[in-house]
């Protein structure tokens, strides 16, 4: 192998270690059987959610991911995968995916880090299945607002029930 490509190669792992270490989560993924037009939506659809796909050769990934610290998923790099990694938050890459896996059946979530914590495929699986972020918000506030809520109406019912007692 010549020099350039060697330095090339070491250009690319230095670019991917990178960015597996800016990531709140990388997620490993088996792609074979998706034809190019579905991974191009996979890929809008991940972009859409802050979230990178990657096809790599697996030697610079498997190199990749030893340097970022990530020596659990090396032995899981084998066949055709891509790496998905996200920017905005630590469940988006492995929601996506899951999400869009269950209309194409091809694609399988293998194993993944999360918050620098390795995960098995379904440890990935389960955190797939968490509301996102905004979600949880949305549920926490409505929480919140519900025993608010009741408590006007009640009041609101006992002035109404006032009036016409007075009226």
């Amino acid at each position: 192998m010549g020099q350039k490509a060697i330095e090339t190669k070491k250009v690319l792992v230095e670019e991917l270690t990178e960015k597996m270490q800016a990531a709140n989560s990388v997620v490993v993924v088996n792609y074979l059987g998706l034809t190019v037009d579905e991974v191009t939506k996979l890929r809008v659809e991940l972009l859409n959610n802050g979230c990178e796909f990657k096809v790599l050769k697996n030697n610079i990934i498997r190199r990749a991911a030893e340097a970022a610290g990530y020596g659990d998923l090396v032995e899981h790099i084998t066949g055709p995968n891509a790496l998905v990694m996200s920017h905005e938050d630590s469940v988006s890459a492995a929601k996506t995916i899951y999400e869009y896996a269950k209309d194409h059946k091809a694609l399988e979530l293998k194993v993944g880090i999360v918050d620098e914590e390795y995960m098995d495929n379904d440890k990935i699986q389960t955190i797939a299945t968490i509301p996102s972020r905004d979600q949880l918000l949305t549920m926490f506030a409505s929480g919140i607002l519900e025993p608010i809520k009741h408590m006007a109406i009640a009041i609101n019912m006992h002035v109404e029930n006032l009036e016409e007692n007075n009226g």
